[in-house]
């Protein structure tokens, strides 16, 4: 047996397949962690339950005498493979060994999971342990399930929740009912639609879309420009001034033109050129859900001058300035992976806690967290 079995996943929600392999690594090991990922990300179709909600699944679903066994350990998505690697060990490590402890052989953890598709390949990113590869333990998906949850018509959500109960232990359907119940809900349900329209409206596309957008990003005064998204997907979330290459622009015009129609922000492009710093693109193949969306991000340095006046207009309901040492508290508020370009930019993440490269600390299975 051994010391420590890891399972790595979003299980948004849990469901019948996530809970037997949870199974099989408490019968494999003393302990186990169990690693939520895409933590501390606002909502949507693809993530649309919190860390916190997803750890009171895992306790409420596991038999009571082995809810103390399990941990759970958030960390964020990074779209960077590498870097979210090195998070997943790094808060590992701090966990099984706290500061002035020995660190555990790595021959007494093993890694539980199965390679269901190219999503699965993350599994190989930890050669050190052992690698417990399962096969697949039921047909279910969970991205069919959301599908199912979130497609639900005016007064079927429960009609759509008897269709999944076969596949969801009975916690999880208890909580997905009560979710129903609050305004998150309707909220995602407009976000899926949105996200489905787009998918529909390329889907006699001889091939699948890539979407090229811009980006801009002003710093004044440590303070950065940010809208409130006024549409779905992304209806009120953070955002940076941005939007659609257009098929006679530049990128450098596009980035222009969007920050203009968005902002109304008053600096002339002549200051604009003077302020400019760099571009950077971002092109992860998952940073969207629209699709395949590679961006270009302009960043501007306005220095100690005056703050800009800005009115949000177009696409943006708001446009603010907003503090960078506000930042970290408002990653749950950005939109898609626009908290990971402002860290690219700005560093946000390089003061995060040594306990959990996240900024998080593990938590047993053992309690409750309220719905939010």
């Amino acid at each position: 047996m051994y010391d420590t079995a890891i399972l790595i996943g979003r299980f948004q929600p849990l469901h019948n397949g996530h809970l037997a392999l949870l199974l099989d690594a408490l019968s494999a090991a003393r302990q186990v962690i169990v690693v939520l990922g895409s933590a501390h990300a606002a909502r949507s179709p693809r993530n649309p339950f919190t860390w916190q909600e997803r750890a009171a699944l895992l306790h409420d679903a596991l038999p009571e005498a082995d809810r103390t066994r399990v941990h759970t350990l958030p960390v964020r998505d990074y779209y960077n493979e590498a870097r979210w690697a090195r998070a997943v060990q790094s808060a590992v490590h701090s966990l099984l060994a706290p500061q002035g402890t020995a660190a555990p052989e790595p021959s007494s953890i093993c890694l539980i999971g199965h390679f269901k598709d190219a999503s699965s390949g993350y599994l190989r990113n930890f050669p050190h342990w052992d690698l417990r590869a399962l096969e697949r333990q039921t047909p279910t998906d969970a991205t069919a399930l959301r599908a199912t949850y979130f497609s639900a018509a005016p007064g079927q959500t429960e009609a759509a929740l008897a269709r999944l109960q076969s596949e969801l232990p009975a916690s999880s359907l208890d909580f997905l009912r009560q979710f129903a119940q609050r305004p998150a809900y309707s909220a995602l349900q407009e976000e899926w639609h949105a996200l489905q329209a787009t998918h529909q409206a390329w889907a006699s596309a001889p091939y699948p879309p890539v979407f090229v957008t811009v980006d801009a990003l002003l710093r004044c005064q440590g303070q950065v420009l940010l809208i409130r998204r006024a549409h779905a997907p992304g209806r009120g979330l953070l955002a940076l001034p941005g939007g659609f290459l257009e098929p006679h622009d530049t990128l450098w015009q596009s980035c222009l033109r969007e920050l203009s129609e968005e902002t109304h922000c008053d600096l002339p492009p002549e200051a604009l050129a003077q302020a400019f710093q760099a571009v950077r693109v971002f092109d992860h193949p998952a940073r969207s859900q629209r699709g395949r969306t590679i961006t270009h991000v302009h960043f501007f340095d306005l220095g100690n001058r005056a703050l800009p006046h800005v009115l949000a207009d177009d696409d943006a309901a708001q446009a603010e300035w907003t503090s960078i040492d506000a930042l970290m508290d408002l990653e749950d508020q950005c939109f898609e992976d626009h908290f990971h370009i402002l860290d690219s930019f700005l560093g946000l993440l390089t003061q995060e806690k040594a306990l959990a490269p996240d900024g998080s600390i593990a938590q047993p299975c053992t309690h409750r967290n309220p719905a939010s």
